[in-house]
């Protein structure tokens, strides 16, 4: 018997190879009826309402149980939640010197070990997670500075409680709204790269708690997670309004990357830097983080519109998002944990809208390797 002839005239990618697009920008990977993220025009909508308005009249309460449920119910309570024994036993098991992402991503990956997670996921368990995560994260804080971790408060609504957790002293309206429109600004942005991996994760029927954990580790990335950090380090380097301009035009010149500029896909101001914006500004007890902040965005907006007429190069939620966290007394290594859990409840109103039209994500690849070969004699 002779081997059947070998088909030598297909390219090798395939009959049915597509165009490629590089980190699929401009691929249509899905549909959604949480957030819309309008970057030509500078909107952001959560189920059709305005992030501005959302977060002028809302708190995080209201706007997850609006992305879980659909439901507006601008005083629902969220406190946070205590955590489980076992997964308290993980935490102190962690050396003192663990990066908090790495310890949140643990602490999630605990809980859901230790609640028998069923399919569906459901809303309750969205509500039990996003809960839980605060009191995770702000244990971890205190523990790594020998300090015990608090007990939640039931009082207190999430963002406040966490903030409780975190200190031992319950904030101030002030401090607590400021911390609070954060985490409204940071709750949902459409398909960004942790929300996808948490629905490629749930589209495998795996669980919630799995879904988390990944969308984590993707957001501990520094192209994802941690520019408010690098926003930290440049206003730093900046020091004062009388440098600003000098400093901004030598970066440029020196093809720098201004952090807090620029994003892929907004075109115009970001709706989210604005709303913050807005929000740090009414704070009682303004920090000088803030001043330098505003002041140096003055300034680069109109260095670049200068140099770059043509190109909208606009503030983006990061510049302002680390002089309010900053303000409210978080350590900027806790910036990036503290945004995961203002995604909480995106992640987790995308796992719910996955799950309930649920089909395997699973893309198709072009093959550029080389031809079918034989096997060197």
């Amino acid at each position: 018997m002779t081997d059947a002839p070998r088909d030598t005239t297909a390219n090798e990618t395939g009959p049915a190879s597509r165009p490629y697009s590089p980190g699929l920008e401009g691929v249509v990977a899905g549909e959604t009826a949480l957030g819309y993220v309008d970057g030509e025009r500078g909107r952001l909508l959560y189920r059709g309402y305005r992030i501005g308005d959302l977060v002028a009249h809302g708190s995080y309460p209201a706007v997850a149980n609006l992305l879980w449920t659909g439901d507006w119910i601008p005083d629902h309570h969220l406190p946070t939640a205590a955590i489980p024994r076992a997964v308290m036993t993980v935490l102190r098991a962690l050396p003192p010197d663990a990066k908090p992402m790495d310890a949140l991503r643990t602490a999630v990956s605990a809980w859901g070990a230790a609640q028998s997670l069923a399919w569906p996921p459901t809303v309750e368990q969205a509500r039990a997670l996003t809960a839980f995560s605060p009191s995770a994260l702000a244990a971890i804080a205190r523990l790594r500075s020998g300090k015990e971790p608090i007990d939640p408060d039931p009082s207190l609504d999430l963002v406040a409680g966490f903030l409780y957790q975190l200190t031992g002293s319950v904030p101030d309206a002030a401090t607590a709204r400021a911390l609070d429109a954060y985490f409204i600004v940071g709750a949902e942005h459409g398909f960004n790269a942790s929300t996808f991996t948490a629905r490629i994760i749930t589209s495998t029927r795996s669980d919630i708690a799995s879904a988390v954990t990944g969308a984590i580790g993707t957001m501990k990335g520094p192209l994802h997670g941690g520019a408010p950090l690098e926003v930290v380090d440049q206003l730093s380097r900046v020091g004062s309004a009388d440098h600003a301009e000098a400093w901004v035009r030598d970066a440029i010149d020196r093809g720098e990357r201004l952090m807090g500029f620029g994003h892929r896909v907004y075109r115009a101001y970001d709706p989210r830097a604005a709303a913050l914006r807005t929000v740090a500004e009414g704070m009682e007890h303004k920090p000088d983080w803030l001043k330098l902040a505003t002041e140096v965005e003055d300034v680069v907006l109109r260095v670049l519109a200068e140099k770059h007429p043509d190109r909208p190069l606009k503030t983006n939620v990061e510049f302002y998002a680390a002089p309010v966290l900053m303000g409210v007394g978080l350590s900027p290594d806790l910036f990036p944990a503290t945004f995961s859990l203002a995604r909480h409840a995106g992640w987790t109103a995308h796992v719910l809208e996955q799950a309930a039209t649920n089909r395997l994500i699973r893309p198709d690849v072009n093959y550029v390797g080389p031809p079918e070969r034989d096997l060197p004699t």
